[in-house]
């Protein structure tokens, strides 16, 4: 069995195996409650479990690694900043023709409402709020993503090769 040198999977040789006696060296102070002290877990070792001169130098399962963390974030950053975009914009329009009616009435350029401007600039405010959210999957979300991806792939190769 061969290991990929690249920097992104390095090769660790697994811990050597800890001897440990059968048997506690001393007794636990009984409790003065009269009910049996706690003894600490010890892990028991597997009956199917290969022995460790012949495993392979394991790596963080991939569901918990830390780029899904960063993707997930990143992603979360993405979907917030375009929709607080269109909604903020809209709230604003909604709470400006709510409680300034005057100022939505008055009027701009040629006699035409600000109310009426204000309407028709939410259609370049969903646009840019669109192009936000592309710009920002390009230069974020796509790089992880592409990553992690590759990783995948790499890790499903392994282990068909094993």
């Amino acid at each position: 069995m061969s290991y990929d040198p690249s920097p992104s999977y390095p090769h660790r040789p697994p811990p050597p195996p800890q001897q440990r006696p059968p048997y506690p060296s001393h007794a636990p102070a009984p409790s003065p409650h009269g009910a049996r002290p706690r003894r600490p877990a010890e892990p028991f070792p597997s009956p199917f479990a290969a022995p460790a001169s012949r495993q392979a130098p394991r790596r963080a399962a991939l569901g918990h690694h830390s780029d899904l963390r960063v993707l997930r974030s990143a992603y979360r950053w993405q979907r917030r900043t375009a929709t607080l975009t269109a909604l903020g914009y809209f709230t604003l329009f909604l709470l400006l023709s709510a409680y300034a009616p005057g100022l939505m009435s008055g009027s701009l350029v040629g006699g035409v409402p600000t109310g009426l401007m204000f309407a028709l600039a939410q259609l370049p405010v969903t646009w840019l709020a669109i192009a936000l959210y592309e710009h920002t999957a390009r230069r974020r979300v796509d790089p992880l993503a592409d990553r992690i991806r590759k990783e995948a792939e790499l890790d499903a190769r392994r282990r068909a090769a094993r």
